[in-house]
């Protein structure tokens, strides 16, 4: 099983550069409203897209909770806007729509199987080999492997320079196929891989927001998990939509770090909604009555970053 070199889609250091520059005051914020802003620029580099049907299959490595599990299961469901009890926009089907405008239209995304390693197969900690060997396990045509790990798994560079990542393998009569994998930060790095859920280890210290599904690690994984699966489907093999180099990629939600709403800066987040009976902060309702927050996506059309609210 041969293997190209794992592409970092969620960078800690992207996001430090984002909360520790100084908070404007409100006169310079207008001042800065004034200014026009460049285009961001993800350049199409003509290889192949996930587009079409595309399987999402889970493997899920250490112990979660049936309550953790169901908060991932349904954010994947959310993003299918066939699925039953989706609500109007804005949800996680419309935030997920915007990958529509990337060549080759929709990926249209559904659960598939689920793997089940509690008793750590490999260790409790991987590294890149380990992930694609988990990886391989739910391979298919058209399909994305994701592993979770525990807030007990140590993974090589987690909590240092990523949250999450995703990139590709060969299998030798499979061909080639994407992967990604997100952890757990609860217990290792909260500040840096489940903001704006839990207060930065540096920089602005605002009052972190309250997680919308109770779970600051998980509620923090969906983020990172939206992050990578949007980088997965249109920069799936190193050839897709990216900005800067190949082995440290800006793509499709890494491009708009930190934003989550209209009006974002570093360390504010931008505007979002509200829950007014918990107090939970989100912007994209999914199925199943679930609220999540989710980052912004570069829109294709605008060449911005787009927001749900």
């Amino acid at each position: 099983m041969g293997s190209t070199k794992p592409m970092i889609t969620i960078f800690i250091l992207l996001f430090s550069l984002f909360v520790l520059v100084p908070i404007p005051s409100l006169a310079n914020s207008r001042i800065l409203a004034l200014v026009k802003e460049k285009p961001l620029v993800l350049k199409y580099h003509k290889g192949a897209l996930l587009k079409g049907n595309v399987t999402i299959n889970l493997i899920w490595y250490g112990k979660f909770t049936p309550a953790q599990r169901l908060i991932i299961v349904d954010f994947i469901q959310s993003l299918n806007p066939k699925s039953k009890k989706i609500t109007s926009p804005p949800s996680v089907a419309s935030w997920w729509s915007t990958t529509e405008a990337y060549k080759g239209g929709a990926s249209v995304i559904s659960l598939g199987k689920q793997i089940f390693d509690e008793k750590y197969s490999l260790g409790k900690y991987l590294k890149d080999p380990q992930l694609e060997s988990l990886a391989s396990k739910a391979t298919r045509v058209n399909s994305i492997a994701v592993i979770l790990t525990a807030t007990n798994v140590g993974v090589d560079d987690f909590c240092m320079n990523q949250c999450g990542m995703h990139g590709s393998t060969r299998l030798k009569k499979s061909g080639k196929f994407a992967y990604a994998w997100v952890g757990n930060s609860a217990s290792q790095c909260p500040g840096q891989c489940a903001w704006p859920f839990q207060k930065p280890i540096v920089g602005p210290q605002i009052t972190p927001l309250v997680a919308p599904n109770g779970d600051v690690g998980v509620d923090g994984m969906i983020i990172n998990l939206a992050t990578v699966l949007a980088g997965t489907v249109t920069n799936p093999f190193d050839g897709g939509y990216f900005q800067g180099p190949g082995n440290a990629p800006l793509e499709a939600v890494s491009a708009c770090t930190g934003i989550f709403g209209s009006g974002a800066f570093p360390g504010y987040p931008g505007k979002v909604l509200l829950d007014k009976k918990t107090g939970a902060s989100y912007n994209a309702p999914g199925v199943n009555g679930r609220k999540y927050l989710l980052p912004a996506m570069w829109d294709p059309k605008t060449s911005k970053c787009k927001t749900l609210v």
